[in-house]
C-alpha cells in the first residue's frame, strides 16, 4: 500500500468529484492498493468516508462460523464507507481492492462540512446513496425470483457499470469465480458451467488476466 500524490492532478470521467474534492481545501489523502489488498476490514474503527478515482472494490461480510458473503461490487466514482456519516461506530463489512485501485479517504467531520458546503458534490452523493438503494433492493429481488444464469448476467453487467452514467467499462481485470459465486449465491462448481456456456455463445471472452463483457450477455437478462 502506498501513497500517491501525484494521483490528485490526473483527471477521469468522474472530474466533477474529484474537482469538489481537490480545491475544497478539506484535507484528503490518496492511497493506491493492490489486487486483493484489504481496506478496511469488518469491525474496524468508521471514521471516513471512501471514492474510488480508479479501480474496483468488494465489500463483503463474514460470519461467526467464517462464511463469507458478497455484498457489493464497486467501481471508479463510487462512494463507500458512508456509514460512518449516520453513526455507525465500526465498520460491518470488509473492504478490499479487486484491481490496482486509488482510494481517496475522507474524514468524517470533513466529509459533513463538504457536503454542506459543496452543493454540487452534495447531489450527486445524495444520487450515488439512492442509486445503491435500489441496486440492493433489486439484488434482493433477483436472489428470490431469478435464475442462477441471470443473476450471474446481471453481476457481470454490474461489474462492467452497464446500467449507470458512466460509459461500459467492458474490458475487466479478472475476478475470480469464487467472488462471483458468493454475488451471485450460488456454487463456485455452477458458476464454473455458466461462464463456459457465456463463452461458448460468444457473451463474454476470457483471458488469462482480463475479462471482456461483449453487448451480446444484455440478451440474458431480457431475455430472463
Amino acid at each position: 500500500m502506498r501513497e500517491d500524490p501525484d494521483i490528485r492532478v490526473r483527471r477521469t470521467p468522474n472530474c466533477d468529484i474529484e474537482a469538489c474534492l481537490d480545491t475544497s481545501g478539506v484535507a484528503t489523502r490518496v492511497v493506491e492498493y493492490g489486487p486483493s489488498e484489504t481496506i478496511f476490514s469488518q469491525g474496524h474503527v468508521g471514521d471516513s468516508v471512501m471514492y474510488i478515482r480508479k479501480g474496483g472494490v468488494k465489500l463483503s461480510v463474514r460470519s461467526k462460523a467464517g462464511r463469507e458473503a458478497v455484498i457489493a461490487m464497486l467501481g471508479q466514482g463510487d462512494f463507500f464507507g458512508e456509514a460512518c456519516l449516520a453513526g455507525q461506530a465500526r465498520r460491518k463489512a470488509s473492504a478490499t481492492a479487486i484491481a490496482p485501485s486509488a482510494i481517496q479517504i475522507i474524514g468524517k467531520t470533513a466529509m459533513v462540512r463538504l457536503l454542506r458546503d459543496q452543493h454540487a458534490l452534495s447531489d450527486r452523493f445524495i444520487s450515488h446513496m439512492l442509486t445503491r438503494y435500489i441496486r440492493t433492493e433489486g439484488d434482493l429481488v433477483d436472489q428470490l425470483f431469478n435464475s442462477t444464469e441471470t443473476r450471474l448476467a446481471q453481476a457481470l453487467l454490474l461489474l462492467a457499470r452497464y446500467g449507470t452514467r458512466d460509459p461500459p467499462q467492458r474490458v475487466l481485470p479478472s475476478i475470480s469465480q469464487q467472488t462471483l459465486a458468493d454475488m451471485v449465491g450460488t456454487t463456485r462448481s455452477c458458476v464454473n458451467v455458466l461462464m463456459k456456456k457465456f463463452t461458448r455463445l460468444g457473451f463474454i471472452d476470457r483471458g488469462r488476466r482480463s475479462l471482456t463483457i461483449n453487448d451480446s450477455l444484455l440478451g440474458v437478462v431480457l431475455h430472463d
